[in-house]
């Protein structure tokens, strides 16, 4: 192709990546919107199982929507994939998303979200022990720095909010690990199932969870004294900050591939910090800052050497 040929094509071309770019920022912000609405229906005295099972039954009827409309003219599920559904249903949407909620009944949104932040991480970890992967040098490397940026801000969390942010960064890190289990053993399904009808699939089967989990351990009675703002919420939570970034994020990857989404997916701790500072008031320090330029600085090298 002669150089005139290829700079008319170009153009025709270049305005296809803003799409894209744009369905990934705006995915990344939505998704870190959950924690900011969670933290504010918390300050109306709802607990993680009551507050969970509201978000997921407001979020059943859309990825029911989604898992027919997707699985439109597709081969029929065996009794294999209905197993693995289960099972990533349970480990990706369900332990995640509850010890999540957990979690940030103890620890801030800005901590919350540079900790789901080194999932990355943690597949590289499960790929070396599950499966063996060699692990390099820059690896470890991109490893201890986002690891040291996230001590930082554990140390400044511990001053302001006590010991109980021990637990809340637990629990946190048991989501991430519980959904990097997920993203470890989807591969092989979501090339058979296709990734929306595989995440309308798990996701039906997490919110069935979450109610049942509400239906045994809480009694029904006990959401006549919800807050409205509690419904309103989890309402918001369900469609801006749970159903709609799922969309934006896969359409995101049809445009511009798995690894451009994923690095523009960093605008997402950001964007939960500011919302955090602006809305919750949660203090914004030195220590924050350097933690979470830590964090998105090793996640970044670790995308970048894999």
């Amino acid at each position: 192709m002669s150089d005139s040929s290829a700079s008319r094509a170009a153009p025709r071309s270049a305005p296809l990546l803003w799409p894209g770019l744009l369905l990934a920022s705006l995915g990344a912000i939505a998704f870190s919107g959950k924690a900011i609405i969670v933290k504010l229906a918390y300050r109306h005295g709802v607990d993680a199982v009551t507050l969970i099972m509201l978000r997921m039954v407001f979020a059943l009827p859309l990825f029911l929507v989604l898992s027919w409309w997707a699985g439109r003219g597709k081969p029929p599920l065996t009794r294999r994939d209905w197993l693995v559904i289960l099972g990533l249903g349970f480990s990706g949407y369900y332990l995640a998303s509850f010890l999540d909620f957990a979690g940030l009944a103890y620890i801030s949104a800005s901590f919350e979200r540079l900790i789901l932040y080194l999932n990355p991480t943690i597949v590289l970890f499960l790929g070396w022990v599950l499966f063996r992967r060699r692990v390099t040098g820059r690896q470890l490397i991109a490893l201890a720095v986002s690891y040291s940026g996230v001590l930082l801000v554990f140390g400044q969390e511990l001053q302001l909010q006590g010991s109980d942010v021990l637990l809340g960064a637990a629990l946190v890190f048991g989501s991430a690990l519980s959904y990097a289990l997920y993203l470890v053993y989807s591969g092989e399904e979501v090339k058979r199932l296709g990734a929306l009808r595989l995440t309308g699939l798990a996701t039906t089967v997490a919110c069935l969870l979450c109610i049942a989990q509400f239906l045994l351990l809480r009694p029904l009675g006990s959401l006549a004294s919800l807050a409205p703002e509690v419904l309103w919420l989890s309402l918001l939570n369900a469609t801006a900050c749970t159903f709609a970034p799922v969309l934006m994020v896969m359409m995101a990857i049809e445009r511009i591939g798995a690894t451009m989404a994923a690095q523009t997916g960093m605008i997402g701790p950001m964007s939960t910090i500011l919302m955090g500072v602006w809305i919750l008031g949660e203090p914004f320090t030195p220590w924050v800052a350097v933690g979470t330029v830590l964090v998105m600085s090793g996640v970044w090298l670790l995308t970048k050497w894999r």
